[in-house]
């Protein structure tokens, strides 16, 4: 499914966001806080838009996606940035070594993953000691007017928009119902520390229609 949308991912994701994607994607950059000599992991990567967004930093950057259709794109794209590098990988069993990575993060690609949880753990084994996890993710409006508004626009709006601007409409009925089945951002906190990470907490962002969720890997 992902392979058939790669090419025009980016725009269709701007134009059903309301270009809402944009803000969502510096508020991932400002938590990363990437520096030069940094070794980040950006999974769930697409074609790379918020992994160029990090390398420009100077930090070494993995974009890393279960698509390679998506990789391809990203790869024909961005391939001339000497410090981004893409990776088909399974977000279940990442193919990288143990304490790699300073930070690894993932946006609006975590509730795609068939196991999340096995996922999380795979985050927390690939990360150093003391790293950083941020996890930006599709969540629930807090307000029950807003959230009212906001299943109106998924539910109605946001199918008819997918048809016109999307190479495959289907697929976005498919992400349509992975948002409205993820957890709150309570639980997803409660997985994130069950992984074994620490000082797990959360932002909302947009009213609580996407969570900036941010973590530590214990030292010992």
């Amino acid at each position: 499914m992902f392979d058939q949308v790669a090419a025009g991912y980016d725009r269709t994701n701007t134009v059903l966001s309301l270009g809402n994607d944009k803000l969502w994607r510096v508020a991932v950059t400002r938590a990363v806080a990437p520096r030069p000599g940094q070794r980040i992991l950006d999974l769930a990567a697409g074609t790379g838009a918020s992994s160029v967004a990090l390398a420009r930093s100077g930090a070494d950057v993995v974009a890393a996606d279960f698509s390679p259709g998506m990789i391809a794109e990203g790869r024909r794209r961005h391939g001339d940035l000497p410090n981004l590098t893409f990776h088909e990988a399974d977000a279940t069993a990442l193919p990288f070594e143990d304490d790699s990575f300073d930070t690894v993060t993932i946006s609006f690609g975590l509730r795609n993953v068939a196991s999340p949880r096995v996922a999380l753990a795979e985050m927390l084994r690939v990360a150093k000691p003391g790293g950083r996890l941020v996890i930006c993710e599709f969540s629930h409006p807090r307000s029950a007017a807003f959230a009212g508004l906001y299943g109106f626009y998924n539910n109605r709006i946001l199918p008819v928009a997918a048809k016109a601007v999307s190479s495959n409409a289907d697929a976005y009925d498919y992400l349509n119902e992975s948002i409205r089945d993820w957890p709150d951002q309570r639980t997803l906190a409660s997985w994130i520390r069950a992984a074994g990470w620490r000082e797990v907490a959360y932002r909302n962002l947009t009213f609580g229609i996407v969570a900036l969720h941010r973590a530590y890997k214990p030292m010992a």
